[in-house]
């Protein structure tokens, strides 16, 4: 059996799932679909799920949201309509949405009515079983899978039928719908992919695998055939958002393998996710910017026991909660996504801290990024080592170098303005 997620650029509109329908019907493997909201049908559109987010912000101040929700009424509507599936099959759900929606049901169950749509839908165009992933999907307190999951779909799902299910959500043991973190259909689909011991998870999207590079920076990037569920784990983390970083922790120690394909070329091979691929050398280099910086430094630092411990909880309090860090004899160096806290929150904690442990100094200072080199343990020292110079002979200021940590990957700190330059001249220098 084959697993099949599709993204939200696959399911955009009635042209790009009728591919889908095409994909699904030409290996009877296929027996299963997990489909996320309708994405972008070109740069200027908006993502359904963006629409859902902004109906509940409306519903929180106060506001009606029935302009917006129309217009996801009408995205839907245009898609059955082109599909040939009868707008009464649906239309009473598009009420009891909105009207939960107005009734303060929460982000969670706003957000995730785009892909139980999307999912419906697209089992009446197929004419294959929906199960809606509340049903199914049982999901913890910090979004993790819990293990009941796998025996509800085991249990549910048969083997020679065909099934579609949304992506995204489920629901906690106390029955209250939870969605995970966004880009999360690609977790569901690794959900399923354990339950059902599948012999493969294909991941369609719209592009032919993940590049070595973001081509949309380095237009001669090239795609990469395999890496390893770690070396997939490190470069999305630092900013490649082809696949959930995620999604591999269901089927890690199961082995599945993971195809990236590309909905609108299927006959291009992609990229295999697997726990060994067998070769050696780099993967691929990410950058991930939006990214500040908190330096701290205190004569003395770590002879007190838990001082480190006591210093996150305190920036946990203020809404902070670092990605990266870099440790020295009496200074730490926490990065976090700058959208996390304001200047103002940024002041007061500096200030609460340096008053609370008698730091020497501390200070934030906005504007980093993190660039990522992936690949094999053998191949990842020299990587780390060609691309500081790459950057050093480029001009482009190194903030910080992190290598050990991981054994497939170093990550070094520049600024964000250098981010697209140095993508490019790191590239070129492994890769060219």
């Amino acid at each position: 059996m084959i697993v099949c997620k599709f993204g939200g650029s696959s399911v955009a509109d009635a042209n790009q799932i009728k591919k889908v329908q095409s994909i699904l019907m030409s290996d009877e493997r296929r027996q299963v679909a997990v489909v996320s909201a309708p994405g972008k049908r070109n740069k200027d559109d908006d993502k359904i799920t963006d629409l859902l987010y902004q109906c509940n912000d409306l519903v929180r101040k106060g506001q009606s949201c029935r302009q917006v929700f129309n217009v996801i009424a009408k995205r839907f509507s245009e898609i059955a309509r082109a599909l040939g599936v009868e707008e009464k099959d649906f239309a009473g759900k598009l009420d009891e949405i909105r009207y939960q929606i107005d009734a303060g049901r929460g982000a969670d169950y706003a957000a995730s009515r785009g892909e139980y749509l999307s999912a419906y839908i697209i089992s009446k165009f197929l004419k294959w079983e929906f199960i809606d992933a509340a049903d199914v999907v049982v999901i913890n307190s910090d979004s993790t899978v819990n293990e009941a999951t796998y025996a509800k779909l085991a249990e549910r799902i048969e083997n020679g039928k065909h099934y579609v299910i949304p992506g995204f959500y489920g629901e906690t043991e106390q029955g209250v719908l939870k969605t995970f973190t966004r880009g999360g259909s690609d977790i569901t689909g690794a959900i399923v992919s354990r339950a059902l011991s599948a012999e493969l998870y294909e991941n369609w999207t719209d592009v032919s695998g993940i590049y070595r590079a973001d081509p949309r920076v380095v237009e001669n990037a090239s795609v990469i055939p395999a890496m390893s569920y770690k070396e997939v784990r490190e470069l999305s983390d630092v900013g490649a958002s082809v696949f959930h970083e995620e999604a591999i922790a269901p089927i890690y120690h199961i082995g599945i393998p993971i195809n990236i394909k590309n909905t609108n070329k299927p006959e291009d091979k992609g990229t295999m996710i697997v726990p060994d691929p067998g070769v050696t050398g780099l993967s691929g280099v990410s950058v991930r910017t939006g990214l500040s910086m908190i330096n701290l430094r205190k004569l003395m630092l770590f002879k007190k026991s838990g001082m480190r411990h006591a210093l996150l909880t305190m920036l946990h309090i203020f809404g902070i909660r670092p990605c990266y860090s870099l440790f020295g004899i009496d200074s730490i160096v926490w990065f976090f996504e700058s959208k996390m806290a304001s200047d103002s929150v940024c002041a007061s904690m500096c200030e609460r801290l340096k008053k609370e442990y008698e730091l020497d100094s501390i200070e934030v200072d906005r504007g980093y990024a993190i660039m990522g080199i992936t690949g094999t343990v053998d191949a990842i020292g020299k990587g780390c080592l060609d691309a500081v110079t790459a950057l050093a002979e480029n001009g482009i200021e190194i903030v910080s170098v992190n290598m050990g940590a991981s054994d497939t990957s170093a990550l070094i700190g520049i600024r964000e303005e250098d981010s697209q330059k140095a993508l490019k001249a790191v590239y070129d220098k492994l890769f060219g």
